[in-house]
């Protein structure tokens, strides 16, 4: 087999234990899926027509429901990644990787399987959690067939920056717990964006916080493009923010991870 072809085979071979064990052991992915839903149920329902007013939806919670659900979305694939972080962590310090690198197979496929399973299953938190919008009243009949394109493209795009990032923060834990706590920010940082409210609305000294990171762009990008809202700028900016971390994440996780153990 030429080196492609084994590189191929093996990641495939990879993807499939990933997804085998996603399959087998829900609850970590269940418990980081609950996040979003009970969030954009909890804001939508108890919150949902004071902030409708208040982003000048009038008493309608509707509106609210539009605005939030682009953020929850994209906090959804932040909530998946920390499982990838767990479960590259657990690889590397429960001897499974020590054991990979003695058989005859492609060093990165353990990598590309995580990268790969990760994205797949952000994908298939998004549909879910987007699923529960359109059942509370979430509606995008505005976006034309190449907006909703360009929207799956964004959400791939920042599914695998996140991914990216999350597997060396697994490669540098020492332990499961650790590459929990070390992949939080994937979880905290659309709570400090334009998620839940306009940043203009933020407090002077805290806007640049929630202006100037990856979600914030994403989300008014996506939101844009779902919605038919100004994206301006920040479509640039949302795909410059997925291509930096992509290479940085990358950079980083396959050095990690090529360094031999001491």
């Amino acid at each position: 087999m030429s080196a492609l072809s084994l590189a191929f085979r093996d990641s495939h071979t990879m993807l499939r234990r990933n997804l085998l064990h996603a399959r087998r052991y829900p609850s970590l992915t269940l418990n980081l899926l609950l996040t979003p839903v009970m969030l954009l149920l909890l804001f939508v329902y108890l919150f949902g027509e004071v902030m409708s007013a208040g982003i000048g939806g009038g008493a309608d919670r509707s509106a609210y429901i539009a605005y939030i659900v682009p953020g929850i979305l994209l906090m959804t694939i932040g909530g998946t990644v920390v499982g990838t972080a767990v479960s590259v962590s657990t690889d590397m310090t429960e001897g499974i990787i020590a054991r990979f690198r003695t058989m005859a197979i492609h060093r990165g496929s353990v990598i590309i399987g995580h990268v790969v399973g990760s994205v797949l299953q952000s994908i298939a938190g998004v549909i879910l959690v987007g699923a529960v919008a359109v059942a509370i009243g979430f509606r995008s009949t505005d976006a034309t067939a190449l907006e909703w394109l360009a929207a799956f493209g964004l959400l791939v795009l920042f599914a695998t920056a996140l991914t990216w990032i999350a597997v060396g923060m697994g490669l540098i834990s020492p332990n499961a717990e650790a590459a929990s706590n070390n992949a939080l920010p994937m979880i905290l940082l659309p709570l400090l964006s334009s998620a839940f409210v306009p940043v203009d609305s933020m407090p002077g000294w805290f806007q640049p916080v929630a202006r100037y990171q990856p979600f914030t762009p994403a989300i008014e990008t996506l939101r844009g493009l779902l919605l038919g809202s100004e994206i301006g700028h920040n479509g640039w900016l949302a795909v410059a923010w997925c291509l930096g971390l992509t290479v940085l994440g990358y950079f980083w996780a396959t050095s990690k991870f090529n360094r031999d153990p001491k």
